[in-house]
């Protein structure tokens, strides 16, 4: 094969099965691989270090290999500085830019290797004044100087520990066969050690909360300073202050799950209400709204953004309908965050998950093992999905979290 490249790569290669993928992706491509040194890690910090010749057919299959390669954290070894190109117009980059992974990603500026800031997936690069920082399309800039191209980039996924605190169950996947006790009991034990690093823990939330019952456990949650931010749509929030003001959810009453009469028009009725308070805040303050998860996130201080979406009602005073601004308010909620839990909602967990790096934490929880899987299947590979009632495992963790 007249094509060769020598790569490297280091990390808990073994532990993670980081150095199997990179094997059968050289496979995959039609390519072949010789090891030319193999450094095993001794302890439970010491790395390991695989230096690599590969070969593919043709220049086109060798491109497409190394991109398959840089993903896994495998980069060439002569790879020189990263190379730069400018934008040409706003929001336009250049043909062959570098398209960002949500993991770990240095480059090579100056001869020196800076790691790069606002870490997420789908997203440039920009260097500018000795540093490099994650950019989306949108926010490109005329005279933005990127990344193109492959060389001067290091990606490092995130790899098993054997020393950090990690889930039993993260081993066996996504499953039904699991003791939902143990699940609360370990998020319980990854959200102390979160707060206790100074991170926060975020919430991202759908309407079944409400449905469920699980609005006791989720305010409980606020209330204790567990969880530090909400994110979701209008439908939580409609619902929220329904449940808040009416005792219903869709016009169901939730002491016996019966159906209110004219409880159909509840959900416009609680709309009104806010809208006649001015806000969500103006609401609480004024004493219209006094129990449920937004009223609990105004008292605490802790910021919810809620997301619009084309079939919302109303939608509330407080919900975002530019989807653009949407974005910037979840992204901006969400730093600084090191654990996410996905609460029965699969369009805003996979949105979320799209926004952050590799190394935060998420566990999705929903009835359906489906929405576990999806939320992986799209990037966010960290992800742990437990399959159990969102009410009754919000009740449980905020009870092991008292």
């Amino acid at each position: 094969m007249p094509f060769q490249e020598m790569v490297e790569a280091e990390g808990h290669l073994i532990d993670s099965h980081i150095m199997e993928s990179i094997f059968d992706k050289v496979v995959e491509y039609n390519g072949r691989f010789e090891v030319e040194q193999f450094r095993i890690g001794r302890t439970n910090s010491e790395p390991s270090y695989l230096r690599l010749k590969v070969e593919a057919p043709d220049d086109l299959s060798m491109a497409r290999l190394l991109q398959a390669l840089l993903e896994l954290g495998c980069a060439p070894v002569e790879a020189g500085d990263a190379e730069l190109s400018e934008v040409p117009r706003d929001k336009c980059a250049p043909e062959d830019f570098y398209s960002t992974t949500n993991h770990r990603t240095y480059v090579r500026a100056g001869g020196k290797w800076v790691e790069v800031e606002n870490q997420r997936m789908d997203a440039m690069i920009v260097v500018a004044n000795g540093r490099a920082a994650c950019r989306r399309l949108r926010d490109l800039r005329q005279g933005d100087r990127i990344v193109v191209g492959l060389r001067g980039i290091r990606v490092t996924p995130e790899a098993k520990e054997r020393d950090r605190l990690a889930f039993a169950f993260m081993s066996n996947g996504i499953s039904s066969e699991r003791q939902v006790e143990t699940a609360v009991r370990q998020t319980a034990a990854l959200v102390r050690q979160t707060i206790e690093q100074r991170q926060k823990v975020i919430a991202v939330a759908g309407p079944v909360v409400v449905h469920t019952g699980g609005v006791t456990g989720l305010a409980a949650l606020i209330r204790n300073r567990s969880v530090h931010a909400v994110l979701s749509g209008n439908a939580l929030g409609v619902h929220d202050v329904e449940a808040a003001l009416f005792g219903t959810s869709l016009g169901v009453r939730l002491a016996d799950g019966r159906q209110e009469e004219h409880g159909h028009r509840n959900h416009m009725r609680a709309i009104n209400a806010i809208y006649h308070a001015g806000s969500v805040r103006q609401a609480v303050e004024s004493g219209c709204l006094r129990s449920g998860v937004l009223y609990e996130c105004v008292k605490a201080g802790a910021p919810f953004v809620l997301a619009g979406s084309l079939r919302d009602d109303g939608p509330l005073p407080d919900t975002i309908t530019d989807m653009n601004a949407a974005q910037d308010a979840y992204a901006a909620a969400l730093k600084g965050a090191g654990l996410v839990i996905c609460l029965g909602s699969m369009l805003h967990s996979i949105a979320t998950g799209n926004m952050l790096p590799s190394w935060v934490k998420i566990v999705c929880v929903d009835i359906n093992p489906a929405v576990a899987t999806k939320v992986s299947d799209r990037g966010t590979g960290q992800a742990v999905g437990v399959v159990a009632d969102v009410g009754m495992f919000l009740d449980l963790l905020a009870k092991a979290l008292a």
